[in-house]
């Protein structure tokens, strides 16, 4: 288990939670604002901009030369989805000085450099620097085209999009493709300069230090004004009569079904932790019921697995198929979560799931990032869940709960990428 210390400074959340597990400090800010289609594509080019330099550090060279002098600090950048929200994450790893012979406060720097990186990155004629925008805008592209390449990933966007048509969370995290182009260095700044002012900012310090240590000089260093929490109402989906089937073809060899269904539970709701333990069972992991079915049994597929999303009241199912497999795999994948809802699944596949999930969050918590990760759920949600009231409450979960909860998900969308020429069975 672990503490978290917690400190409104201005605007801006501080996180510490002292261990003395790692010989580095691990820094995360998060950034986060509602889904934004007018502004999600500049959202996602920031923190690639941010990264490669800074007005002490001017170039990608600079910056990464200091990085290096920091023995060795790494600095990465992310984006995600949470619910309705859109979530920038900007990581540095560092050193703890504690452990090297070094006296030089490299804490200290690494927050120095993280507070240059928002309040003093290269600008040029009131923008950004044009070069690193515009080779930005290139490698957006090229993310963005991607996700056609990876089918996968493609097939869970494309359910994402029929499912939510028309509400934020159908957006992609990286946003337009035809946007990226829309986008110059000054328009961008301006943007930022709002996301400083109303984004939701939390700063997570992970490592050997207290809050005590780092307060004051994480005050010093991000002076940021104080902002109203903004609450979203998540866009609740018109009940559908029929579930929706979308077919769509492409030269692929190998069919992706993916089945979107509502869950109606969200991390918010005491009756989350049935559905993990239903999820579990389901298709969550290598001992769940579309895995031994669909994948093992029948040998339908080349992967089948089912997972939530905590925060948006959704569950996927995902399945690699012949196209020619089509009808007896939507088949077999019913059959399963029919028996859940009928309650047919032993109290072994109860006891199996629960260590499974049990295991899977105490190793999460055994990173830095999976400790920040468990926290961060707190800050989405409008319900506090400490791991070991988490833990406690997989434990308490009930056959019954599990049967209660199954009756609350629906099937929403079938979603299948097959090839040109195959016709569906």
């Amino acid at each position: 288990m672990f503490q978290e210390e917690v400190k409104t400074i201005g605007g801006l959340r501080l996180h510490v939670i002292p261990t003395k597990k790692y010989k580095t400090n691990t820094l995360v800010l998060k950034m986060k604002a509602p889904l934004c289609e007018q502004d999600i594509t500049m959202r996602a080019l920031v923190p690639y901009v941010l990264q490669n330099a800074t007005e002490r550090h001017p170039s990608m060279k600079a910056f990464r030369t200091y990085l290096d002098e920091l023995y060795g600090a790494t600095l990465q950048v992310d984006l995600t989805k949470k619910g309705e929200h859109h979530v920038i994450t900007i990581r540095m790893d560092v050193a703890n000085e504690k452990f090297l012979g070094d006296t030089s406060a490299l804490l200290r720097e690494a927050l120095t450099l993280f507070s240059d990186m928002l309040f003093r990155p290269l600008t040029e004629q009131g923008g950004f620097s044009v070069a690193i925008v515009e080779q930005e805008k290139r490698a957006l592209k090229q993310k963005i085209q991607s996700l056609f390449d990876d089918k996968m990933r493609y097939a869970q966007h494309r359910l994402i999009e029929e499912m939510y048509k028309g509400s934020p969370y159908a957006l992609d995290v990286h946003g337009k493709l035809n946007d990226v182009d829309t986008i110059d260095a000054k328009r961008l700044y301006k943007h930022y300069e709002h996301m400083l002012k109303h984004d939701e900012m939390d700063l997570y310090i992970v490592g050997d230090v207290t809050l005590t240590d780092v307060e004051h000089d994480v005050a010093e260093r991000f002076s940021l004004e104080a902002r109203p929490l903004r609450s979203i109402e998540t866009t609740t989906l018109t009940k559908r009569t029929n579930v929706q089937e979308v077919i769509e073809k492409q030269d692929v060899k190998q069919g992706k079904l993916h089945l979107g269904y509502r869950t109606n539970t969200t991390y918010n709701d005491a009756d989350y932790n049935a559905l993990q333990v239903w999820n579990g069972i389901f298709g969550g992991f290598a001992h769940s019921k579309l895995f031994m079915n669909v994948r093992e049994k029948a040998s339908l597929a080349y992967y089948a697995a089912s997972r939530i999303e905590s925060h948006q009241g959704m569950m996927m199912v995902m399945a690699g198929i012949e196209p020619s497999n089509y009808g007896r795999s939507l088949e077999i994948i019913h059959a399963q979560a029919e028996a859940m809802r009928n309650g047919q699944f032993s109290d072994e596949e109860i006891i199996q799931t629960k260590a499974v999930i049990r295991n899977q969050l105490l190793e999460t918590v055994d990173t830095a990032r999976g400790m920040i990760e468990i926290s961060y759920h707190n800050v989405i949600a409008t319900r506090q869940r400490p791991l070991d009231e988490w833990l406690e409450g997989i434990e308490k979960v009930t056959r019954e709960d599990i049967v209660r909860i199954g009756e609350k998900i629906e099937l929403d969308t079938i979603y299948f990428l097959t090839e040109k020429d195959g016709e569906k069975q």
